[in-house]
């Protein structure tokens, strides 16, 4: 996106009666700068103008002269694996990413992007932060490393986008797919081959072969980016009913930055998270039923529940880790089994 070079804000001091009363009575006020930060979210040009732009547009033109923020997309300053390094040394001044894809040394790292089956829909992120404890603990791990989390939110559900079907776990061997960290650690033991590249080179290496298809996204994400342009197929069943994602900050710069301003970013982000949930819920479901670029296929629900219990096997794996991630993964048992135990409309099977 073009830069914006706004004018600096000038104070004069100056008196109504005169210079000499000026020099005796004013007190001393010097020119403000415009506070300038720069944000790089991990999401490519394309998707980044839905997922970002709209709350950095918004942040700018509320702040005015007193601060803005350049938006860089996936890659452009550093890689999106470097991203939680080069804002902890304040090369950058902010993130919107995942923990797992910009590799944050932290005990809630792996929980980033999309943990297997932790949430069924997108509105289990914000409640888990908010009101079941992970913010806290967030704030505790980012704190200690220099950095602020200022808040989580939720994107899409993560399905498989191929260019050859899968109607059963047999049809997943040897598909090379992009996608998450810790989601290609799971889905590793059902003969999925994880692929990292770039996430601006995915559509290349999709065209080329490179890769047999992704898991990253929802059906909407896929049509935003061109990737149902040049797959085929869209497996209905989820690993994960929502994307966790956040919007971080150097500390010194955080900590630097005025009050309103700190207000002002918080709102805007809480309104990134919004529009993040109601944008992809909408299109989850319309492009499914008006679609035309992505043949739907499903794996039986007999045969999805060994996903499903493996998925428990694996947070034990990952529970057994540190006391921290116990902890997190003992919030998400509780959570889905209140969940559960509640019933419509927070859960039908």
């Amino acid at each position: 996106m073009p830069i914006i070079h706004p004018t600096r804000r000038k104070f004069l001091a100056t008196g109504a009666l005169g210079a000499a009363a000026s020099t005796l009575a004013a007190p001393a006020v010097h020119a403000q700068s415009t506070i300038r930060w720069r944000l790089q979210t991990y999401a490519g040009a394309a998707l980044g103008a839905q997922v970002a732009k709209p709350a950095i547009d918004a942040f700018n033109a509320i702040a005015g002269d007193r601060m803005q923020i350049d938006l860089f997309y996936a890659d452009q300053l550093v890689p999106t694996e470097e991203l939680f390094q080069a804002m902890a040394r304040g090369t950058i001044d902010a993130v919107q990413s995942d923990d797992d894809s910009m590799m944050s040394p932290t005990e809630v790292t792996v929980f980033g992007g999309y943990f297997p089956f932790a949430s069924r829909y997108s509105l289990d992120v914000p409640a888990l932060f908010n009101d079941w404890g992970l913010n806290e603990i967030w704030d505790a791990e980012y704190s200690a490393r220099g950095v602020k989390h200022i808040s989580a939110g939720a994107w899409d559900p993560c399905h498989f986008i191929t260019s050859s079907p899968i109607r059963s776990l047999a049809d997943m061997q040897g598909k090379r797919v992009f996608t998450f960290p810790t989601a290609g650690r799971f889905l590793a033991q059902f003969g999925v081959v994880p692929v990292t590249v770039p996430w601006e080179d995915v559509e290349i290496a999709l065209q080329t072969g490179e890769i047999d298809g992704v898991a990253w996204c929802g059906i909407t994400e896929a049509h935003e980016v061109g990737w149902a342009d040049i797959t085929g197929y869209f497996l209905t069943n989820n690993i994960s009913g929502a994307w966790i994602g956040h919007f971080f900050a150097n500390m010194d710069r955080w900590e630097e930055t005025p009050d309103d301003l700190k207000e002002l970013l918080r709102v805007c982000f809480e309104q990134s998270h919004y529009y993040r949930q109601h944008w992809y819920w909408a299109g989850e479901a319309r492009l499914r039923v008006m679609g035309e670029k992505l043949e739907l296929t499903s794996i039986p629900d007999a045969e999805w529940a060994t996903v499903e219990q493996a998925a428990r096997v694996f947070w034990d794996e990952i529970a057994a880790e540190s006391d921290v991630k116990a902890q997190v993964v003992q919030i998400f048992r509780d959570y889905n089994a209140a969940m559960d135990e509640a019933g419509r409309p927070y859960r039908y099977t």
